[in-house]
């Protein structure tokens, strides 16, 4: 694995953002980054090997965020960031290429659950969810627990820098924000290259920081969305700090159970139901 190659992933992230339209210093950060990897003298693969996370901290103009990309791709030829940002969230591929799954429980899946990562979906097959899934025996669960335990476990990234995520509240207040200016008309556009054949400029993005958090918000472009007739419902959020640790959640109108007709973080439901709770208190 070449430096070069590092470099190209870390630049193609900083495309995919500058497509977003996202903040001009953020997309900098990759590039000074992929500048960085690409002029190193030694491999990054060495530095890895010799050093372990903490060797990449030690990168000018790599924080923590980026490290935990060139590490992740070190490790498992990945880098989840990367994936995320590509083709406008469509996981259906991603899930594919698990033995046993196929494109119609790719699909009840998405459908189910609303993930987007193979990470997402080792916490499912561990916490009951991924069994609710249509289609999903106990033994064809296991088989996903198998598969990812080997995929993913081969090497993780280090625990002492844990993932942070912003609060509930906060993720709710971005999509409240987002689809009030979508409705007043007030959003920039862009347009997506996924299923717009012809280049249309539809889809709303909107910027925004609160709380040491940086926010992009759009409604998901993706098949299952525009098949269920949901690509003006579902938001996706993206978000990161200070550190460009990022991630990002899905926002969907429940459409069962005792959160029916609320807005709700994919994921983290459990968390909506405290918050709708206190909110009525």
């Amino acid at each position: 694995m070449k430096n070069s190659e590092i470099a190209s992933k870390l630049n193609e992230i900083a495309d995919l953002l500058q497509q977003q339209q996202a903040n001009p210093f953020r997309i900098s950060a990759y590039r000074r980054a992929a500048a960085e990897v690409a002029s190193l003298p030694q491999a990054i693969t060495d530095i890895v090997q010799q050093k372990g996370f903490n060797g990449l901290l030690d990168i000018p103009a790599v924080g923590a965020g980026i490290a935990r990309s060139i590490y992740e791709y070190v490790a498992l030829g990945r880098m989840s960031r990367l994936e995320s940002l590509k083709a406008g969230q469509d996981p259906v591929a991603l899930f594919e290429e698990i033995p046993g799954i196929g494109p119609k429980l790719a699909h009840q899946i998405l459908e189910t659950l609303h993930i987007h990562s193979l990470e997402a979906l080792e916490l499912a097959a561990h916490n009951g969810r991924l069994a609710s899934v249509p289609g999903f025996t106990r033994k064809k669960v296991l088989m996903v627990q198998a598969w990812l335990s080997q995929v993913l476990g081969r090497r993780r990234i280090p625990s002492h820098l844990p993932m942070k995520e912003p609060p509930i509240e906060l993720l709710l207040a971005v999509d409240r924000r987002y689809r009030a200016r979508v409705s007043a008309g007030d959003l920039p556009q862009i347009a997506p290259k996924r299923f717009n054949p012809q280049g249309k400029v539809w889809l709303p993005i909107m910027h925004s920081s609160k709380e040491g958090w940086h926010f992009t918000a759009m409604f998901s472009n993706t098949a299952l969305a525009h098949q269920l007739q949901r690509s003006r419902d579902w938001v996706i959020i993206y978000f990161y700090d200070k550190d460009h640790h990022e991630g990002q959640h899905t926002i969907v109108t429940e459409t069962r159970g005792v959160l029916l007709g609320q807005r709700v973080v994919r994921g983290r439901e459990s968390e909506c139901v405290d918050y709708y709770l206190h909110k009525s208190a």
